[in-house]
């Protein structure tokens, strides 16, 4: 997309801006996961570079990540309880550094749902009898883990999550005589596209807004997305890789380490000031006995705070970015809590 935007802009000898979130030390104290397994700065630069862009990268140290405040605006724009921790704070503050500097923004959100993007396309997730990108059972795990016996019995998640899935699966518009892997992957793109993307959405219009920015979704065109839904499975993976077309569509516009990329998605931070101010503020919580405690498993969220740095795993650090995030949208929602 920038490489794109750069050469139109260039026909009227202007020149793209473009922005990428990075943080100290990245690089040092990166931890490859399933949906981002390499750093970014490489592959920004080398784009940057290909095309000749106005390019600045926004560096978000720990401080300015956990800081209280940030973290507020953020719970405050999306208006959930529960959020991506690190992940909102940092793009809240790379929309807001955006806006210095523009207005309106080119985004990429969608193209993973489109092309195929994620990892749970390609492997034996996409067969699960549930949504793929919860078939790993992270994302449901961590809610579960944090909030407290009693709640989680009375909202019965599992049973949430299983209606929605099937009623979600219904809807999906199959083709006749398709069977097998190209059927099922009709089903898995089609709820990608109305139960994920639409929270990726949701997000990004939510935290550009709050700062005065609007970023556009040239990926999620409908004509584009039309387009690519009914092109078969066997196409949109030809080459045995993620976002095969698209990959094969723009590689003339984008350096060969980057055309050859493993999908990676938005970063998350590793800075270790960063770590130890969020254990800092939720042991916080813990002593002052936020009124947001209530709903949570106090000792799964100490047995997070005190795990060694260097071994803490990557629920243990969403157990205690979720608390956190809980907390402040107590502080600024201030409901009161009835439980029967």
């Amino acid at each position: 997309m920038t490489s794109l935007a750069a050469r139109k802009l260039g026909e009227h000898g202007e020149t793209v801006r473009s922005f990428a979130v990075d943080f100290p030390g990245q690089a040092e104290n990166f931890r490859a996961i399933d949906v981002a397994p390499s750093v970014d700065t490489p592959y920004v630069h080398a784009v940057a570079e290909h095309v000749k862009c106005d390019h600045r990268d926004i560096v978000l140290d720990g401080s300015a990540l956990s800081d209280p405040a940030v973290r507020q605006a953020a719970i405050a724009a999306r208006d959930l309880p529960i959020g991506l921790g690190d992940r909102d704070n940092s793009l809240y503050l790379l929309f807001k550094a955006v806006r210095e500097q523009s207005t309106v923004a080119l985004s990429g959100e969608s193209a993973d749902e489109i092309f195929g993007g994620y990892p749970w396309f390609h492997d034996e997730r996409r067969e699960a009898d549930t949504f793929p990108w919860l078939a790993g059972g992270l994302t449901l795990g961590e809610s579960k883990s944090l909030l407290s016996q009693d709640l989680t019995e009375k909202l019965d998640l599992d049973t949430y999550l299983r209606d929605h899935y099937l009623s979600a699966l219904a809807e999906a518009p199959l083709k006749d005589g398709e069977t097998g892997l190209e059927k099922r992957m009709r089903q898995v793109c089609y709820l990608h596209l109305t139960r994920m993307v639409n929270t990726l959405l949701d997000r990004k219009d939510r935290m550009s807004m709050a700062v005065g920015l609007e970023v556009r979704v040239p990926f999620c065109d409908h004509r584009l997305v039309s387009y690519v839904f009914n092109t078969p499975w066997s196409l949109k993976t030809f080459d045995g890789r993620e976002k095969s077309i698209l990959r094969e569509a723009t590689r003339d516009v984008l350096p060969e380490s980057v055309a050859n990329r493993k999908k990676s998605g938005y970063p998350g931070s590793f800075d270790p000031a960063y770590l130890s101010a969020i254990r800092q503020q939720a042991g916080d919580l813990i002593t002052s006995g936020h009124q947001a405690l209530e709903l949570c498993r106090t000792e799964t969220l100490k047995e997070a705070i005190g795990a060694p740095a260097e071994d803490i795993t990557t629920q243990q650090r969403a157990t205690i970015e979720r608390a956190l995030d809980l907390a402040a949208w107590f502080d600024l929602r201030k409901p009161i809590i009835t439980i029967d």
